[in-house]
């Protein structure tokens, strides 16, 4: 997606929306515009890149964590997703900040974006226990009425009416819809379940419908990753449940500014030292146990070519996608220099990719890690930035049985001894030991984040 022209539909809707702020003011008092929750002001007209030329906020819960490990502060400065991953996350309390706070302290650090994770699902997250929510499979309702609704009116407040506030939407949800259910050996009676009262879809719709009213909300759909997603019988059917999200409860597709990839997760952003048409004695790249017949080795090349997949789906052929490279850098004494041998193609690949996971869909606190690139803007063809969604530090679950009241559960994929299951073809899990619950501070993984990370630090 060239940046040096704004596409055609994104152009027209920047000039409707600049005529409703003319309109919108009327005696110097501004009034909400239609479709706005109450309370909301006029906002400057949405951009094609909310993050071009802007300041995105750091938040200083995070920094201050950060920064008080030893070496954090080389990147206690950069701005980190903020989570509203359950109910009292909006108000805050009990010493964290809630939205406003975030909000208010954005306005005082002069920031231009703010970058929130709306992740609280009805039966959230169907396929790892260690990330389930507070909300049951059937309270769509308390969804929309006690989540999404509250939000929609703090982001419409008059005074935040200049922030350009990204959303990530509900992570790790649509994709299992299409990989966990019906008779796929991957499936979990728990996404079934989802599927079939159609909540996920509807929670994500609703969302974006909410959300999308607010003129300076950019609306980013999770996306999965390459390891999940990129497979011929995932591709193409991912993109149409995310229409089928996108138009639900009476959302449309212009309520999605774009997608996001790799949220919270791990895979490579470019493998340099093989490409998916390589071939090694007559069998092709794709034929060896790491690829295991994907379409894509990284992330850049499946971000490019899901855009366009999506935009092939009904998706405005403006949008944008995002990369979360907070822990896919992959560097240290491990990182591969040259290719792998040639002897055979496992020996290709595996010699020469920087991901060191054991299986490509290990997902939990992986040892040997390390930071990606830095938040970056327009850093590459259809993508509006890399950013870190997911605070490094931050822990995916707990590596044993934890009591919690945030409706988290043990996963076994978050176990360093745990053999695995259809979902990583029965490797190790890979995951660090001593791990908390997730969302609480994992000193040990941001010691190795930060040893790891590429760019070095």
């Amino acid at each position: 997606m060239s940046r040096t022209r704004i596409p055609t539909h994104r152009r027209t809707r920047t000039l409707l929306l600049a005529l409703s702020t003319v309109l919108a003011v009327s005696g110097g008092t501004a009034v909400a515009l239609a479709g706005q929750p109450a309370g909301a002001t006029a906002a400057a007209a949405r951009v094609d890149n909310p993050y071009a030329g802007a300041k995105v906020y750091v938040n200083p819960e995070w920094s201050r964590k950060a920064a008080a490990e030893p070496g954090g502060t080389a990147v206690s400065n950069q701005p980190t997703g903020v989570w509203l991953d359950r109910i009292a996350a909006i108000a805050g309390g009990n010493g964290k900040m809630g939205l406003r706070q975030h909000l208010d302290a954005a306005l005082q650090q002069r920031a231009n974006v703010v970058q929130l994770v709306i992740y609280n699902l009805p039966g959230r997250d169907c396929a790892a226990l260690a990330s389930n929510g507070e909300l049951g499979p059937t309270e769509i309702d308390r969804y929309k009425r006690d989540y999404i609704d509250p939000i929609a009116k703090i982001l419409g407040e008059a005074k935040y009416a200049n922030l350009r506030i990204v959303t990530t939407v509900e992570i790790d949800s649509l994709p299992n819809l299409v990989t966990n259910t019906g008779g796929r050996p991957t499936a979990t009676p728990a996404c079934d379940v989802m599927k079939a009262n159609g909540n996920y879809v509807k929670g994500v719709g609703y969302a974006l419908k909410q959300l999308g009213a607010v003129p300076n909300v950019y609306n980013y759909v999770d996306a999965g990753h390459h390891g999940w997603i990129g497979w011929d019988d995932n591709f193409a059917a991912s993109a149409q449940v995310f229409h089928q999200a996108a138009t639900a409860e009476g959302s449309t597709v212009d309520n999605v500014h774009g997608f996001i990839t790799n949220t919270a997760n791990y895979s490579a952003l470019k493998e340099e030292n093989f490409r998916i048409g390589d071939t090694v004695g007559g069998r092709s790249v794709r034929e060896s146990k790491w690829v295991d017949w994907n379409r894509y080795t990284d992330e850049l090349s499946f971000a490019q070519a899901f855009r366009d997949q999506l935009v092939a789906t009904g998706f405005r052929p403006g949008i944008g996608m995002l990369i979360d490279t907070s822990r896919n850098g992959w560097g240290g004494t491990a990182r591969p220099t040259r290719p792998g041998p040639t002897t055979d193609v496992d020996s290709y690949v595996n010699g020469g990719r920087y991901d060191r996971r054991i299986h490509v869909g290990n997902w939990c606190n992986q040892s040997g890690a390390g930071l990606g690139e830095r938040p970056k803007a327009a850093p590459a063809a259809g993508i509006d930035a890399y950013v870190w969604m997911k605070p490094p530090g931050e822990s995916d679950g707990s590596s044993k049985e934890i009591p919690n009241d945030e409706g988290k559960g043990f996963d076994r994929m978050c176990d360093p001894t745990y053999e695995g299951n259809a979902r990583n073809n029965y490797h190790r899990s890979g995951a660090l030991p001593d791990a908390p619950v997730s969302g609480h501070w994992f000193s040990a993984q941001f010691q190795q984040l930060l040893k790891n990370a590429h760019p070095a630090l």
